[in-house]
């Protein structure tokens, strides 16, 4: 298949890219608009006559109809999706999230192109930290922040075209992810280059929130699975089993960097900090036969560190910019 990947030079984008070029013969037009979050570099060694990149935003309707024409399916990776910059301006969420998708899928409408929609977990709110249950592809959506209001809102677009138009479309609600390529203003990687730089890691609160940890490769894997197996009009939810407390995944890097597990800073919560995601993903593992590969989360954050370590040009230009950003929000 000729793939239009949306947001394909950002963290999860990007890997999907290198992993579709690595497990297929399709080939991949990645469209980007390069803000601060997507990133050339990431792109970097990847055949010509297989990959090309498109500068442009996903809100550009001439542009979408014209890249949506020429391709078999479309990825939809393409969003605003740091929960603390939607505190901060949730304009741009509702403008890429929102407007963007809006975009895409009317031009895949149109075309009578595939579609596939990446979305997150946090469309579903949170779990109290005691509670047994996980999401499934049936949990009522309950957003908290800006951010995850726009991909719920986004999902609900995509379910509505399949419905109203017969768009041929399938959605991914995936948990979070780390790996190589991921922005230092996120989590895993901003705890590893602070190390790195050797400054003390920050943490939320007391750092008691769960998160339900996938590796990138592994979401990659399942992406395409669901584009060629899955069956349109579905949803899937993508998770590894990698349920992890803030606080943990801190002092795990730290051990694993030689730190003492104990050397990092609380600074305040975040305003809407869910408590708890964790994803039940039967189904996809069931009806289409995927599994994670990066079971062992430990194991999977020490690649992660390796290649942070490796790759300080990849990150370093960024690092500057997102501390930055973090002090003019108070979470410095």
């Amino acid at each position: 298949m000729r793939l239009l990947v949306t947001g394909g030079a950002g963290f999860i984008g990007s890997n999907f890219v290198r992993h579709v070029l690595d497990a297929s013969e399709h080939t991949v037009t990645v469209l980007d608009a390069l803000t601060y979050a997507g990133n050339r570099a990431s792109l970097d060694g990847l055949p010509a006559e297989r990959c090309s990149l498109v500068v442009g935003n996903i809100a550009d309707a001439p542009l979408v109809d014209r890249l949506t024409g020429d391709h078999d399916a479309v990825v939809h990776f393409a969003a605003e999706s740091h929960n603390d910059n939607s505190l901060h301006d949730p304009r741009p969420f509702l403008d890429t999230n929102i407007i963007g998708t809006y975009t895409l899928i009317e031009a895949a409408r149109r075309h009578g192109t595939r579609f596939h929609h990446i979305s997150t977990d946090e469309v579903y709110g949170d779990l109290e930290l005691d509670d047994p249950h996980r999401f499934t592809e049936q949990t009522p959506y309950n957003p908290s922040s800006p951010y995850s209001s726009t991909k719920a809102g986004s999902d609900l677009l995509v379910r509505a075209w399949v419905r109203s138009f017969g768009l041929k479309a399938t959605i991914s609600n995936c948990s979070n992810n780390y790996g190589p390529y991921q922005h230092v203003e996120k989590f895993i990687p901003r705890q590893i280059t602070n190390v790195l730089d050797g400054v003390r890691p920050k943490l939320y609160g007391a750092g008691r929130n769960v998160r339900d940890w996938i590796h990138a490769n592994d979401h990659s894997r399942a992406v395409l699975t669901i584009l060629e197996q899955g069956v349109i009009g579905e949803t899937y939810l993508i998770g590894a089993d990698g349920e992890e407390d803030n606080r943990t995944v801190v002092e795990t890097i730290l051990t694993l960097m030689g730190r003492p597990a104990d050397a990092y800073d609380h600074v305040q919560d975040r305003a809407g900090h869910d408590l708890r995601y964790a994803i039940d993903s039967t189904k996809l593992r069931t009806e289409l036969g995927w599994r994670p590969r990066y079971a062992d989360f430990r194991s999977g954050l020490a690649a992660t560190i390796d290649w942070y370590r490796e790759h300080e040009d990849w990150w370093r230009p960024q690092k500057a910019a997102a501390e930055a950003r973090y002090r003019e929000q108070g979470q410095a």
